[in-house]
C-alpha cells in the first residue's frame, strides 16, 4: 500500500497517522474470514452511550455472495463505482435510532456508529488492508433492497480489500491517490471556551 502518513502538528499514534482512504484495490485477492472478524470485533468494542452499541453492519463478499455484492454495488454513486468494482467486500453502517433498554430516541446513535466505523478502519490499517468509507450511495435504495427499517439511518458504505495497483485507477483518481493528505489546522476546528474564540493550547 502507498504510505501516506499524516504530517501532524504534534505527534499522534502511528496507526492514526498511517490510516487513510485508498481507492486502489486488488480485485483478485479476497479478504479472509479472520480479517473480516477482526474488523467487526474492533467495531464491537467502540464506545457508545449507555454501552448501547447502536451500530449495525451489513456485509457483502464478492467472492462468496456475488449477487448480494452486486445489489450493494448498484446502490453506489456513479463516481464511486469506477474504483469500488475492484473491492472484494462492501459493508454498510447503519445507526439504530432508539435505545435498546427503553426504546427512547438515542440522539447519539449516529455519533456512536461513526466511532465504531473508525475502529473498523483503524483495524483495517493495522492489518494492511484498504478501507474506504463513502457517503456517495443511495440510502433509500439500500433500505428497500436489504429490508433495513425505515427509521434507521444508513451512514456509510465501506469498501474493503487488499492494496492494488494505482494504475488500475482513472487518471483523475490516480492524482488523488498520490496527492498530499490535507487537514484544516487545529486553530480552525478547536475553540477555547466560547465559539469562535482563538484556541490557546
Amino acid at each position: 500500500m502507498l504510505e501516506k502518513s499524516a504530517i501532524t502538528q504534534v505527534p499522534v499514534a502511528d496507526l492514526i497517522a498511517r490510516r487513510w482512504s485508498p481507492r486502489a484495490i486488488d480485485p483478485k485477492r479476497p479478504v479472509s474470514q479472520e480479517q473480516l472478524l477482526g474488523l467487526l470485533e474492533a467495531a464491537r468494542w467502540a464506545p457508545s452511550c449507555f454501552g448501547d452499541q447502536p451500530w449495525r453492519y451489513l456485509l457483502w463478499d464478492r467472492f462468496t455472495d456475488p449477487a448480494g455484492w452486486q445489489h450493494a454495488f448498484d446502490c453506489l454513486a456513479e463516481g464511486n463505482r469506477v474504483w469500488v468494482k475492484h473491492a472484494p467486500v462492501l459493508l454498510l453502517s447503519v445507526a439504530v435510532p432508539n435505545f435498546s433498554h427503553n426504546s427512547t430516541p438515542n440522539r447519539w446513535a449516529q455519533h456512536d456508529t461513526g466511532a465504531a466505523s473508525e475502529n473498523l478502519v483503524l483495524q483495517a490499517a493495522a492489518l494492511g488492508l484498504v478501507a474506504h468509507q463513502m457517503g456517495g450511495f443511495d440510502a433509500e435504495q439500500a433500505k428497500s433492497r436489504f429490508g433495513i427499517p425505515a427509521d434507521h439511518a444508513c451512514m456509510a458504505m465501506i469498501a474493503v480489500g487488499h492494496p492494488g495497483a494505482i494504475d488500475s485507477l482513472p487518471e483523475d483518481l490516480r492524482q488523488k491517490e498520490v496527492g498530499p493528505r490535507e487537514r484544516k489546522p487545529l486553530d480552525k476546528i478547536v475553540f477555547s471556551g466560547n465559539w469562535g474564540a482563538a484556541f490557546k493550547p
